[in-house]
């Protein structure tokens, strides 16, 4: 490791991880002080809290997780006690290393998050710091009111964090930084003292010193430090409103009200622990429009986004030709460049408006006089709400999709949030851009270009000594190359651990000195937060890879992780903390954590947990790895992250690899056997369906054959029906002759065949219907989800092997095979190639797999089904269709017969599969069909048509409701016999 560039403050020492026999005694410390929350010494929680959204990785001592604000003051004493350090963590969404550390990580987010009172006269809201901002959102919306910083990361990120970095967002440039928004703090200091901060005027200020006391020091201190430092603080500090890097000791100046409330905002948990904040709210417009300009490339519209703010937006965000690329790549049916003007660069810039009634001519009249002031190649005015959230999604998922670089190589934060003034900004991209290139490194920016800051990731290697040499000099090249452009290392994130020891590049020796005798005042021991921003680590300190470093674990894998490039490791080094799976709505990810509330259930915490054991050093056993096993168990295998997550970590896969390795020749569960096996079960049943029914139905039989095999007590036996699918597929009446359309391989899935054969007869009636001759595979044949999802790979291989045999030569025909259950149909178009990698039948059966809704909308485009225009749907998803083949299709075909789909947007039914039906998983199951589904199904009028494809989903859906859904072939064949009627 290369000496650091410099040090930040006077050379206090920082404290290591505590040693045995001072942990023994913490543990009995904090086990006494937080009788209520959490205290976690294991290592699977430890694991969970190794790492945050940066580079670096920590395994702590011990994880606290208090219950209330009394129990945050005692687990802090007990540390003080013992001298242990402390570093506090929201959501965990840091990205330069101020969430980790070797001593207690004390987690807000679980409990303190109480909403204490808004006050809608004043315009403020006191908050506890774990509070999510989007639920403070929430809440302050029936006031038309809210709090104007907002991160990308704002369904997850917690208020005690943004005070942390002073998070700015998207709205900044109308309503400022968390800290123009701060009216007061309590917080508590290291060594106890309870103190509430606010603007204070000199009388106020000097009744405060003559009171004495700790608080009084303090602020006498402080004081001082501004007097001796007046002409530094006024010339080097607060000179544009993104100079977040260091101390904002700007605030301690009388003409800024000596706000310690305000200058305590940015220290990144390294002076003093936020109990509880008041914070200013502002009004929210009546009525917003958004315009896109188009620019040649990205610093063209650097080089624009001054003359855009003569405009007075309320955000003007810059978007470059990559994050479009690794949107259209990542999400299915995603299509940004149908919603974006012409260009390779844009910016996105959304104006405000106090009347609600829209103004179409002046509207176009500002998109016009932008397109001409701005120089930008095409302009496209947004007025529509949906197409406005779908063009923010693009820009909001984009800390995601950065993080892997065009070629597909894996990119880092490090050089994140660098600013500039604006009207410096397009010639700081070009010199970035060149940066990069003198390096042999590349990075995809895009950012708030309306206050000059600038997001990227970097595709640092830091497995090799040559790549961290690379990223230290790059660091520092890049930290003089901002500070020449009159700039900051940090916009809104903080400088952590990444970019500390870089700031004697950017501020003189006195403002440095002033930095570290600022932290003293506060924290003289040094234990809150050590090594971040003053006495800081090197940045190449601690790397979340360890140049040279081989995990001892065999890392063999069954699936081919094509995407990785086979290594596990680098599957799971996907996982770069941004927690979009700790979200409470909106899409899939993550079911469980939705309903637990607990990291090990998000779909970070598993990535972590995994990482760890791979690594070896805190979770040693490996594969065997029972906190693994317990971290997965929750995991509904729903897919949900491989398209919500925008890195597409695929949790359901490592799932199933773990459960392969974990119990290869050992015994499995017993629910691997009775769920696993379901096909095989069904085709016995399927011999003598009324006889299995009577013994599901006979109360002491089915309970004994649900403790056998592993089934929740709670769960119905779904009923077998009386007669297959393929049976009814030979013996039905009035054939028609060969379609028009060719032939398609219509595939008959086991919940199809034996469980729901009315869905497959519909299926056959619309498609001939159609103009396509109905083929069937031969029989005893299964896409093999049911071992794959259970972790029996070997299984799942011969039984996905034998199906390629009978299904190639119709493939190599040119037909389609045509999925009805979604589940299996995703495993055809995606897992079968993870299966056989190499093997061009699993590639021809996954380019020739479709659902009935994409063949019917491509092939069939003018086929008449009929109308059902009195007909409201409410549609629930597959989680699998929505991970891996999109629904565009099914509303498009929907709107053909007068249907609105009425497609949920967020939610996971909660069966999953094997999932809910499992022992132990069934309140969890509930829990998640509870987040939206259920609330859907009885918020819906009686005549709704419930939409539902996944035979899951409608278990659930049966089980848990009176209502009876219906797959998509159902309401066709209903809108023929409609169509016939009339």
């Amino acid at each position: 490791m290369s000496a650091p560039v410099a040090t930040t403050g006077s050379a206090a020492p920082r404290p290591d991880a505590p040693d045995p026999a001072t942990l023994q005694k913490l543990e009995r410390a904090l086990r006494e002080a937080v009788p209520h929350g959490e205290v976690a010494f294991g290592k699977r929680r430890r694991a969970e809290y190794a790492q945050d959204a940066s580079v670096y990785r920590q395994v702590p001592a011990a994880v606290v997780l208090p219950a209330d604000t009394d129990e945050l003051a005692a687990a802090l004493a007990a540390c003080h006690g013992l001298d242990v350090a402390v570093t506090l963590r929201g959501a965990g969404t840091s990205i330069a290393g101020q969430a980790v550390g070797d001593g207690v990580v004390i987690d807000t987010s679980r409990s303190l998050n109480r909403i204490v009172e808004i006050d809608a006269e004043a315009h403020t809201a006191r908050v506890e710091p774990g509070v999510v901002l989007d639920r403070l959102q929430d809440a302050c919306k029936p006031h038309g009111l809210r709090f104007g910083p907002d991160p990308s990361t704002h369904a997850r990120c917690t208020i005690g964090g943004m005070i942390g970095n002073n998070a700015c967002g998207t709205h900044s440039v109308a309503w400022g930084r968390t800290a123009d928004n701060i009216v007061e703090l309590e917080v508590l200091t290291y060594d106890g003292e309870r103190i509430r901060l606010r603007s204070l005027g000199a009388d106020e200020l000097q009744h405060v010193i003559d009171e004495g006391g700790r608080t009084g020091e303090i602020h006498a201190r402080l004081r001082d430090l501004r007097d001796r430092h007046l002409a530094m603080l006024r010339t080097e500090f607060g000179r544009f409103r993104r100079q977040v890097s260091g101390y904002s000791l700007e605030h301690l100046l009388p003409e800024r009200g000596f706000d310690l409330a305000a200058a305590l905002v940015g220290t990144e948990g390294t002076c003093a622990v936020v109990v509880s904040a008041t914070v200013k709210l502002v009004d929210l417009p009546a009525r917003r429009t958004l315009v896109a300009l188009g620019f040649a490339d990205l610093p063209a519209a650097g080089d624009a986004a001054r003359h855009v703010l003569r405009h007075e937006p309320i955000a003007c965000e810059g978007l470059g030709g990559d994050q479009v690329a690794a949107l259209r790549r990542n999400v299915p049916d995603a299509r940004p460049e149908e919603m974006l003007p012409e260009g390779a660069g844009w910016l996105l810039c959304e104006f405000g408006h106090a009347d609600a009634t829209p103004d179409p001519e002046a509207e176009q009249a500002r998109a016009d006089a932008l397109l001409k002031d701005t120089g930008a190649v095409d302009v496209r005015l947004v007025q529509s709400p949906a197409e406005q959230a779908a063009l923010w999604r693009i820009r909001e998922d984009s800390s995601g999709l950065a993080t892997r670089a065009p070629d597909g190589s894996e990119a880092w934060p490090g050089w994140e949030d660098s600013a500039v003034p604006v009207e410096h900004l397009g010639d700081y991209l070009r010199d970035l851009a060149a940066l990069l290139e003198s390096h042999g490194l590349q990075g995809t920016p895009y950012g708030h270009f309306g206050e000059g800051c600038v997001h990227i990731r970097i595709d640092f290697d830091h497995a090799t000594a040559e790549g961290v040499r690379i990223f230290r000099t790059f660091m520092k090249d890049a930290a003089e190359l901002v500070a020449r452009h009159g700039g900051t290392l940090s916009g809104e994130h903080g400088d952590g651990q990444a970019r500390a020891e870089f700031l004697p590049l950017v501020y003189s020796e006195e403002a440095i000195d002033a930095f570290g005798e600022f932290k003293a005042i506060w924290d003289p021991e040094n234990r809150l937060n050590p090594g971040i921003l003053v006495h800081p680590r090197a940045a190449d300190e601690r790397l979340r890879i360890t140049a040279g470093h081989r995990p001892t674990l065999q890392l063999t894998t069954t699936l081919a992780l094509a995407e990785d490039d086979g290594d596990l490791t680098k599957a799971l080094r996907r996982c770069v903390g941004i927690a979009k799976c700790r979200t409470a709505s909106g899409g899939v990810m993550c079911p469980s954590y939705r309903a637990t509330g607990d990291e090990k259930d998000s779909t970070r915490g598993r990535a972590r947990v995994l990482y760890e054991m791979v690594q070896g050093d805190v979770i040693t056993d490996g594969w065997q790895s029972e906190e693994a096993a317990e971290a997965l168990d929750l995991c509904l295998s729903c897919k949900g992250c491989k398209s919500d997550c925008p890195v597409g970590v695929d949790m359901a896969s490592y799932k199933a690899e773990f459960l392969h390795h974990h119990y290869k020749g050992k015994r499995r569960p017993a629910s691997h056997y009775a769920l696993g096996w379901l096909p095989l079960w069904s085709h016995l049943a399927g011999l003598a369906p009324s006889l299995v029914n009577a013994v599901t139905r006979n109360k002491k039989a089915a309970t004994l054959l649900k403790k056998a095999g592993g089934i929740a007590p709670e769960r119905p036996v779904p009923p077998f029906a009386g007669r297959r699918f393929r049976t009814s597929f030979k013996k039905r009446r009035n054939v028609p002759a060969p379609g028009s359309r060719g032939k398609v391989l219509l595939w008959p899935d086991t919940f199809t065949e034996f469980m729901s054969p009315e869905v497959g007869r519909a299926a056959v009636l619309v498609l001939e219907h159609a103009g396509f001759e109905v083929v069937l595979p031969p029989d005893r044949l299964c896409c093999g989800l049911t071992w794959h999802t259970t972790g029996q790979l070997d299984m799942a291989k011969k039984v996905l092997d034998r199906t390629l045999k009978a299904v190639d030569p119709y493939l190599q025909e040119g037909m389609p095979l045509i999925g009805l259950e979604p589940s299996c149909t995703s495993l055809f178009s995606t897992d079968a190639t993870e299966l056989f990698p190499d093997d061009p039948r699993a590639k021809r059966l996954a380019d020739q797999t479709m659902t009935l809704a994409e063949l019917l909308d491509q092939r069939a485009p003018d086929v008449d089904f009929g109308r059902l225009d009195d007909v409201t749907a409410l549609t629930q998803t597959h989680c699998h269709q929505h991970a891996t083949l999109g629904s565009k299709a099914d509303d498009r075909v929907l709107a053909r017969v007068g249907v609105d789909s009425g497609r949920l947007d967020s939610g996971c039914c909660g069966l999953a599969g094997n999932f809910g039906f499992e022992e132990g998983h069934y309140d969890v199951s509930v829990a998640v069909g509870e987040q939206a589904l259920l609330p859907a199904l009885r918020e819906a009028a009686d005549d709704t048509v419930v939409l539902a494809d996944g035979y899951s989903c409608r278990t659930q859906i049966t089980q848990l409701s009176d209502r009876r859904p219906r797959h998509l072939a159902e309401l066709l064949r209903d809108a023929l016999r409609s169509r016939r009627e009339n």
